[in-house]
């Protein structure tokens, strides 16, 4: 299997400046609904900060999102991977690091962001076609 990660990443990505608060943030999670967003330094991606980042970094210890700076939960430095890429790649990256999103970026421009959900329907969509495929050659109707 050799699938471009440019080509199943989700172009459409959430983003915010690193200026901006951690309830700025928490907003922009609950509308974009995708449980991340890219934090950009001067328009450069910096880090990212996910739904549970705002959980553990912020409700669990109790801190104030008013009074924490957003570099405070922001991971960062960023585990980026190349447009082209092949998802494979991509998959052990995000096994390896841990993480279940990885922007898409080359030359300090991000492009998207590739997620584990993006990989498992595309493995998914090749395991039920070779399985179709297995049992078209196997059982052949006529």
């Amino acid at each position: 299997m050799s699938y471009s990660v440019k080509d199943y990443m989700d172009k459409e990505f959430p983003t915010i400046e690193l200026e901006a608060s951690v309830v700025d943030v928490a907003k922009l999670l609950t509308k974009q609904g995708k449980g991340y967003v890219i934090v950009l330094e001067k328009g450069k991606p910096f880090g990212i900060v996910t739904d549970w980042d705002l959980v553990s970094k912020i409700l669990a210890v109790e801190k104030d999102p008013k009074k924490t700076p957003l570099r405070n939960i922001t991971s960062s430095p960023l585990i980026t991977i190349d447009p082209d890429q092949d998802l494979l790649k991509a998959s052990e990256t995000m096994q390896a690091k841990g993480i279940k999103r990885v922007p898409v970026v080359k030359g300090g421009v991000i492009y998207g962001v590739i997620t584990s959900i993006n990989i498992a329907q595309k493995c998914g969509e090749y395991v039920n076609k070779s399985v179709k495929d297995i049992l078209r050659w196997s059982f052949p109707i006529g």
